[in-house]
């Protein structure tokens, strides 16, 4: 049975706190699993979350401040001792090379994995897949950061009425559905465009042409608001989005549900995250996330 889903293993800005630990977030996409920024603790909180080594098949790696890349080293050690079956391929800043090199072999251990390595250098799709096409966007951050936005194909659905209309039934809807087309009528006549999901995971950045493009009208948002709104100007000072800004991003292009997550460790109360994304305009679902929580693809409409 497929399942789309984001599993989430860590929901903390720069340092760790007693109910947040550092980055991690595993998308389920029907058999295969990505996993974007894996920050230290990210082992154990696969553990935590019943994630298994054997679940991944792609490392996307925003950008190389170590809240979203130190539990590098230990997950694809984890994925060698494992023995994983099937290759694994990892997605980074191309700038950022030396960083992954020093954190794959951080230590010694037994290769019996091959880690695919397909560094990003600009934006464009970085990869393609009969379930998915993968996409980065560069972001505005004091070091190189992309953005990743997995974007299914758009299928057909079948339209029962006008299958009816068309005297098509039985095995015959099969037969026009692979051949796409039957006695004269195709299968546009009977069918409709069923829109592919879309799935946008946008961390560490500024408002940014790059943000617009991977939100944009997506099913399952997942962004970073490390500040508050009264603290704007710190977050701009830094490369961050506040709650207001990512909140009205996602209003803007029409996502479906929205998902805060990166908090900065000076605020305690995550309510007021929701509430000032609220008074920014967004009226979609929105989920303030914590640890360990798994958010599920919203169903087609």
């Amino acid at each position: 049975m497929s399942v789309r889903e984001l599993v989430v293993l860590g929901t903390a800005s720069q340092v760790p706190t007693r109910h947040r630990n550092h980055n991690g977030y595993l998308l389920r996409w029907d058999g295969e699993g990505i996993l974007f920024d894996p920050g230290e603790g990210t082992q154990r909180q696969m553990l935590r979350a019943g994630v298994a080594a054997h679940d991944l098949n792609r490392l996307c790696v925003t950008h190389f401040h170590g809240d979203h890349s130190l539990g590098l080293a230990g997950v694809i050690q984890r994925i060698n001792l494992d023995q994983v079956p099937h290759d694994v391929t990892a997605h980074y800043p191309r700038s950022g090379q030396r960083f992954f090199d020093r954190l794959r072999y951080a230590t010694a251990y037994r290769e019996t994995v091959r880690i695919t390595e397909a560094p990003v250098a600009g934006d464009g799709v970085i990869a393609r897949t009969d379930a998915y096409t993968l996409e980065a966007r560069r972001l505005s951050h004091p070091v190189e950061s992309f953005g990743y936005r997995v974007v299914e194909p758009d299928g057909r659905r079948i339209l029962p009425v006008r299958l009816a209309a068309h005297g098509i039934k039985g095995p015959d809807v099969g037969r026009i559905q692979r051949e796409g087309v039957l006695g004269g009528v195709r299968l546009e006549d009977v069918s409709e465009v069923r829109r592919g999901q879309r799935f946008a995971f946008v961390m560490d950045t500024r408002l940014c042409d790059g943000v617009h493009a991977l939100a944009e009208g997506c099913d399952l948002l997942v962004i970073e608001s490390t500040f508050l709104d009264e603290d704007a100007r710190l977050a701009a000072d830094h490369g961050h989005l506040t709650a207001g800004q990512a909140a009205r991003v996602a209003r803007d292009a029409g996502v479906r549900h929205l998902v805060l997550t990166h908090f900065s460790q000076r605020y305690a109360e995550p309510e007021e995250f929701e509430r000032q994304a609220r008074a920014a305009g967004f009226e979609g679902e929105l989920t303030v996330a914590h640890d360990l929580l798994r958010v599920p693809v919203p169903k087609r409409r």
